[in-house]
């Protein structure tokens, strides 16, 4: 019998779900290459270590952008690295699920597919990133009531109201944790006259990213080179800081709820009303978030259990319930080869 392997292939890390043993990888999605051989030095975890820190004989690439591939052949050689890694390793070929947003064209699933097939795997079937989000979070996704996820990835937020195993109402903007980073260092670019590099900006995100003020807002020392003087510089910044940093990202996420919403038909908006909205994804532990949506929304809204890993595990569970859930995977013909 084949190995099962779902992948949540994010645009920030790579996470690998195997039957049995649940998830045994999660690793950035970050690749080195050699720029003279043009061969891959690291992937992961190796490789990010490397991100700004790398010689002009290295490329340290990030092959995913907004949740679809960027490089197609970085993407091989990572889920190369992510299917025959020693934790996922196993006998014979794999039957291996990928999850993708909810928006992809028919041309960027056939690249995912492709890339999993060259990359190792026997079989090789997609499922929509809020479907696999839902059924890892434990949504009863195969009942007729209505369910509102909102995944925020790396490089995308999914929104989705899903009933009977399949998706009813979707958005998916370009707006996830790349964009708090990339506003967070553009914020203290502009204020400070300092520049930061991009995981200096994530670590600030984690440590004291909030999307309301907190009571007693928290500090945080950050390194980064002055503009003027051109020298290593340390500041302090605080968390309602970086709330006014993150607003315009914040505001595309609430905009893309907000459309969903109105687009629900009232049977399902009644059921969503009754159990509230569901958050999942690594953006879904910013502090207070989900209040902001309850807020702005007037929906009740919860963070699951586990959010960074539930598209992961519902990618794997996809894939050992796949009568069920086979008419919802992919409208693309090919799912089936």
């Amino acid at each position: 019998m084949a190995r099962k392997i779902g992948i949540d292939l994010g645009t920030a890390n790579v996470l690998v779900y195997v039957k049995g043993r649940g998830i045994v990888l999660s690793e950035p999605s970050v690749v080195a290459i050699s720029t003279r051989t043009n061969k891959a030095k690291a992937v992961g975890t190796d490789a990010l270590a490397m991100l700004g820190r790398e010689p002009e004989s290295i490329e340290v690439i990030r092959p995913m952008l907004n949740g679809v591939i960027a490089d197609y052949n970085t993407t091989k050689v990572m889920l190369d690295h992510f299917i025959n890694n020693k934790k996922s390793r196993g006998f014979g070929k794999p039957d291996v699920m990928i999850c993708i947003p909810a928006g992809v064209t028919s041309v960027e699933m056939r690249a995912v597919r492709r890339a999993a097939k060259e990359a190792g795997a026997r079989r090789a079937y997609l499922i929509r990133e809020p479907l696999a989000a839902a059924i890892g979070a434990n949504i009863p996704v195969a009942q007729p009531s209505g369910n509102l996820v909102i995944d925020i990835g790396g490089g995308t937020t999914e929104v989705a109201v899903i009933s009977l195993n399949d998706i009813v109402v979707s958005t998916s903007v370009r707006v996830g944790g790349n964009k708090f980073d990339e506003a967070i260092a553009a914020y203290i670019k502009r204020k400070y006259n300092m520049m930061i590099g991009e995981r200096t900006a994530e670590s600030i995100k984690i440590e004291i990213g909030s999307a309301l003020p907190l009571e007693r807002p928290l500090t945080m020392q950050v390194r980064g080179r002055d503009q003027v003087a051109g020298l290593p510089r340390t500041i302090e910044v605080d968390s309602n800081e970086i709330t006014e940093a993150i607003q315009e990202p914040l505001e595309a996420i609430i905009n893309a709820v907000r459309a969903v919403l109105v687009e629900t038909p009232p049977e399902l908006s009644s059921d969503i009303i009754d159990k509230g909205m569901v958050m999942t994804g690594g953006g879904s532990m910013l502090r207070r978030i989900n209040e902001l949506l309850t807020e702005v929304t007037g929906v009740p809204c919860y963070v699951a259990d586990q959010p960074a890993n539930c598209v992961a595990i519902g990618t794997g569970l996809a894939l050992e319930n796949l009568d069920s859930l086979i008419d919802s995977l992919s409208n693309d013909d090919e799912h089936m080869s």
